[in-house]
């Protein structure tokens, strides 16, 4: 008989981190010690505190085990399996104060205080390669009922008045996308689209649901399926996301094992079936019709629009594409209710945001918090604030595509309309933090430049325009920039704004225009005082040394790789500026912190 239950992470985050090494030492040590028929390893989806992976939960004790390592694995059995007592050096503390809080459950840290998983929900719960678990946590209890007890009509002015919203970074409502795809039913040809082609640097919430919970995008599509008359449906997942893939392909063929894909599901005359399509890197396949056009085996390039793909999408038929995350808030809609799901978060933006909380932050990770939750609440509660005692400085949401949040905006809720209102977006869900220690100006030419890179080329603004702000960046960056270039910024970030074909081209200049907004001294002090005041950028920046801290132990001088320090013994060294290349090789050398960068 099981008597507990071994939770093991088995995300990209802790698989990285030898997650799978620590799953075969259990089995082994279990086997070992005779208690393979009472314990249960389970190798699930993403916890979330990504940070202190690999992690491990107990049940039914809920102990939360952080950073395990194989080597710990036969004192895990031993004193907490065969003596009841859990392992204190490896439980998850958080310091509180002065005093340390020892969290032994999830609900107890303050990184899940205030989350509410729902699309989320079971990632970390369950094997999401066994179907059976799935099923006894109501798994597909949504799609039998929308075939037995709803029509189309019913299922769609159900997610109409949910108020959900595209999780993808449009925030379009869905059950609107559904109803434009509707007409005609039965008579023409239709598709149902899955858009698992996260390439936001940073972004990595919908790789984790798949990798959690497949079932849960598989059964909403087949609901979406009949709510428009689709009997067909395809998945465009990146090849890179091997472990969701490999998920994806189990619960497509156990689901169609069970009846749950096919013909004639639950015995109602419906018809619907999924394949997977693999899509090979390009950040441009994220837009809907260049992602249609790459799933038809053409190059990945966006098409004008309208029409729209409700109307005219997949080989020219009535298409509804929606992403993984809001996928995966369909079958709880349908099952729980409308009401249920409208009492989380704003007016206007229903439900909750699964986010990748990343870069100088203590907890990264994954969060899913209602929307409304304000920037403060995610930075400083949930993400355990800035590391090292440094200050926060801003927040980038929505990726390439959005826009920084500075800090005195941090109590912003946040929802589709007020980052929007603020010059941010959504997204799909990065949200990278940064410190005092970041260059607003290098972080707007980072993701420009990244920009430029996945630009398809098809239209000019995009492909010539981007070009053109990187290039005037680079001139800001490198100390040749002139005030003039403010002003070339925000006209050609502009103009490329209104006049791109496809998202990409239209929210390139986002990081830009909102950098100029609410960083422009940072702008001015590069291309006036000719200095990066955060001290990022190389060729405004230089090396000295402070003659009263120096004690002459020539360490920097050996260290220095190009000979641009010199001195005697005992006395005040000097970097001859010329030759020194910043490496950073004397700061991090010197034991008596004499030298600085000006």
């Amino acid at each position: 008989m099981i008597r507990t239950h071994v939770l093991i992470c088995g995300g990209t985050g802790c698989t990285s981190s030898n997650s799978l090494k620590i799953q075969e030492a259990m089995n082994a040590e279990l086997i070992a010690r005779g208690l393979e028929d009472e314990v249960k390893v389970v190798l699930t989806g993403c916890f979330g505190l990504c940070a202190l992976g690999p992690v491990m939960i107990v049940y039914p004790e809920g102990t939360f085990y952080s950073c395990v390592k194989p080597e710990d694995v036969p004192e895990i059995v031993e004193e907490h399996f065969l003596k009841g007592r859990p392992v204190e050096r490896l439980v998850y503390h958080e310091a509180k104060e002065e005093n340390v809080h020892h969290a032994t459950s999830l609900s107890e840290t303050a990184f899940y205080k205030k989350q509410k998983r729902v699309a989320l929900r079971n990632c970390g719960v369950i094997d999401p390669e066994n179907i059976d678990e799935y099923i006894a946590m109501d798994g597909y209890q949504a799609l039998g009922k929308v075939l037995t007890e709803m029509t189309p009509d019913e299922v769609i002015q159900t997610i109409l008045d949910s108020g959900l919203r595209g999780r993808g970074g449009g925030g379009f409502p869905t059950g609107l996308k559904w109803k434009f795809a509707s007409n005609n039913r039965g008579q023409v040809k239709k598709y149902v689209a899955c858009n698992a082609d996260e390439g936001d640097p940073g972004a990595f919430m919908d790789r984790s649901i798949l990798e959690g919970d497949p079932h849960a995008v598989i059964e909403a599509m087949a609901i979406a399926g009949y709510a428009i008359g689709a009997d067909e449906g395809f998945i465009y997942v990146r090849a890179e996301y091997p472990i969701a893939v490999k998920r994806l392909e189990i619960a497509i063929n156990q689901a169609r094992e069970y009846g749950l894909l096919g013909k004639d599901i639950f015995g109602t005359g419906f018809n619907f079936d999924i394949d997977l399509r693999f899509g090979a890197g390009a950040f441009v396949c994220g837009e809907e019709t260049a992602l249609m056009t790459s799933i038809e085996g053409n190059r990945g390039e966006p098409r004008p629009r309208p029409p729209f793909p409700a109307v005219k999408g997949l080989f020219g038929q009535p298409t509804v594409l929606n992403n993984v995350e809001t996928y995966a808030n369909i079958p709880q809609i349908i099952n729980k209710g409308v009401e249920w799901f409208t009492s989380m978060g704003t007016e206007k933006s229903k439900g909750t945001k699964v986010f990748a909380l990343g870069g100088k932050i203590t907890n990264t990770g994954l969060v899913e918090v209602p929307m409304g939750t304000t920037l403060r609440e995610v930075v400083e509660e949930i993400g355990g604030g800035i590391p090292n005692g440094k200050k926060f400085k801003a927040a980038q949401t929505g990726g390439p595509s959005g826009g920084c949040i500075p800090a005195s905006l941090i109590d912003t809720p946040i929802d589709y309309d007020n980052l929007i209102a603020i010059g941010s977006m959504m997204g799909s869900g990065g949200l990278i933090v940064m410190d005092e220690d970041t260059c607003m100006v290098d972080l707007a030419r980072f993701f420009l430049d990244f920009t430029v890179d996945e630009s398809c080329g098809k239209c000019t603004p995009c492909r010539v325009g981007t070009k053109r702000l990187l290039e005037i960046l680079d001139k800001i960056i490198s100390g040749n920039g002139e005030m003039e270039d403010l002003d070339k910024l925000e006209e050609l970030s502009n103009y490329i704004k209104s006049a791109s074909l496809c998202g990409l081209g239209q929210t390139a200049p986002n990081p830009v225009l909102s950098t100029l907004r609410y960083f422009r001294d940072e702008y001015v002090a590069h291309i006036v005082d000719k200095k990066c005041p955060a001290g990022v950028c190389k060729s405004l920046m230089q090396y000295k040394i402070d003659a009263d801290k120096c004690k002459g132990c020539t360490l920097c001088a050996r260290k220095c790789p190009v000979n641009a320090i010199t001195g005697t013994v005992k006395q005040p060294h000097v970097i001859d500026t010329a030759k020194c290349i910043k490496c950073g090789a004397c700061i991090a050398s010197c034991k008596f912190g004499a030298i600085y960068k000006d």
